[in-house]
C-alpha cells in the first residue's frame, strides 16, 4: 500500500513493476516530502524504544527510517505480497531486517489478528479504501500512543484527478478505484474512540498529513 491502495485489483495496480520503482526512488531520494512529515511528527512524540505498525507501508522507507532513529521493531501489514523482495533488500542493506515483521493482512477484516502498537503509521492508503471509518477506526484502535496519516486533500482538483484516473482504470478493465474521502470526516474517525486527539494537521497541494496522540498518562 505505497502509493493509493485498495484491495480490488490491488494487485494488477501495485505489482512487482511499482514495487521496483517505489524502492529505487527511495534508494536515490529517500523518503518523499509527506512521509518525512510523518516520521517527523512521530519522532517528535517519542520513538525511542517504540513498536511501529504500519498499515500498507509497502517497500517499508518509513519503517526504516523510524528504526533508524531508535524504534524497536516494526509490523507491516500488506494486502498481498508484491513488495516483499524489494523490503527484504532494503532492510538488509539498512542493517534493520531482523526487527521487521512483514505479514499479509487486512485490519479492517481482522483486527484482532494483530496486537496493538505504540505507534501506527498509514502513508497513502485511506485513500484507496472504500470504508474509511472502519479502516481509521481500526488503526486507532491499534495505536497506544500515535497514530499518524496521509491522505489527498478534499477540494476539486484532487478530486477532477482521481475521477480521471479511475475513468483510466474502468476503461481498461481494472477493478482499483481510489477515493476521495472527506479530510475532516477522516479526522473525525480517527478521533471516533476518544483516545487519541489531533496534534498536527499539514495541508499540502497533493498530500495532507494528519497526526494524533493521546494524552500523557
Amino acid at each position: 500500500m505505497d502509493g493509493c491502495c485498495g484491495d480490488n485489483g490491488y494487485g494488477d495496480t501495485f505489482g512487482a513493476g511499482f514495487s521496483r520503482r517505489v524502492a529505487r526512488r527511495y534508494r536515490k531520494r529517500g523518503l518523499d516530502p509527506t512521509a518525512a512529515r510523518m516520521v517527523e511528527f512521530a519522532a517528535a512524540h517519542g520513538v525511542a524504544g517504540a513498536t511501529v505498525l504500519e498499515i500498507g507501508g509497502g517497500v517499508g522507507g518509513i519503517q526504516v527510517e523510524l528504526l533508524k532513529q531508535g524504534a524497536a521493531r516494526t509490523t507491516n501489514l500488506e494486502l498481498v505480497d508484491s513488495y516483499e523482495a524489494d523490503a527484504t533488500a532494503l532492510a538488509a542493506t539498512a542493517g534493520v531486517a531482523d526487527r521487521i515483521t512483514r505479514r499479509q493482512l487486512d485490519i479492517a477484516v481482522a483486527p484482532d489478528d494483530v496486537e496493538p502498537h505504540d505507534i501506527v503509521v498509514l502513508h497513502r492508503v485511506v485513500c484507496c479504501y472504500p470504508d474509511y471509518q472502519l479502516l481509521l477506526g481500526a488503526a486507532a484502535a491499534h495505536a497506544n500512543r500515535v497514530l499518524v496519516f496521509s491522505h489527498p486533500p478534499g477540494n476539486w482538483v484532487a478530486r477532477a484527478m482521481f475521477g480521471a484516473e479511475n475513468t483510466l482504470r474502468r476503461l481498461r478493465g481494472s477493478s482499483f478505484r481510489a477515493f476521495v474521502h472527506d479530510p475532516d470526516a477522516l479526522v473525525s474517525a480517527a478521533e471516533r474512540g476518544g483516545r487519541l486527539h489531533t496534534r498536527y494537521r499539514h495541508r499540502g497541494p497533493s498530500w495532507n498529513v494528519v497526526g494524533l496522540a493521546a494524552d500523557p498518562s
